[in-house]
């Protein structure tokens, strides 16, 4: 199954046998301060900026209605974002196990590491990128 949505992903997690924890980080995208005007234009025009995460959150996916659901509490809970970071946790795990995870994938975020991660935009579409 290709998932262009986050509702695919979310159905692809429910039909899992292990339980699973959907791990998100959401980000914003930002231009540097000291950005060059090509850098500027480019992220005026979205395609460009630094990444920075504004918040993590785990969610079992019997939790989530759907990805509408899950925008309304992320606007409810924070700043405006731009993309979704997801990762799928399986197995049985404690609350530091998640904790320490969502971490990680806060400062993999910051650092550009991309991969494994499945981004979305706020409409829920995948996202590719690079």
């Amino acid at each position: 199954m290709n998932i262009e949505h986050f509702n695919d992903l979310l159905a692809m997690a429910r039909a899992q046998p292990e339980p699973q924890r959907l791990l998100m980080v959401f980000a914003t995208a930002d231009c540097e301060p000291d950005a060059t005007p090509a850098q500027r234009a480019a992220h005026a025009a979205g395609t460009g900026g630094v990444l920075r995460p504004l918040m993590c959150v785990d969610k079992d996916p019997a939790e989530l209605r759907d990805f509408d659901a899950l925008a309304a509490e992320a606007r409810r809970a924070g700043p405006a974002w731009q993309l979704v970071f997801t990762a799928a946790l399986a197995g049985r795990t404690t609350a530091g196990e998640i904790q320490h995870m969502l971490e990680l994938l806060v400062k993999r975020v910051e650092a550009g590491e991309f991969g494994g991660l499945l981004p979305f935009n706020p409409a829920g579409e995948a996202v590719r990128i690079g």
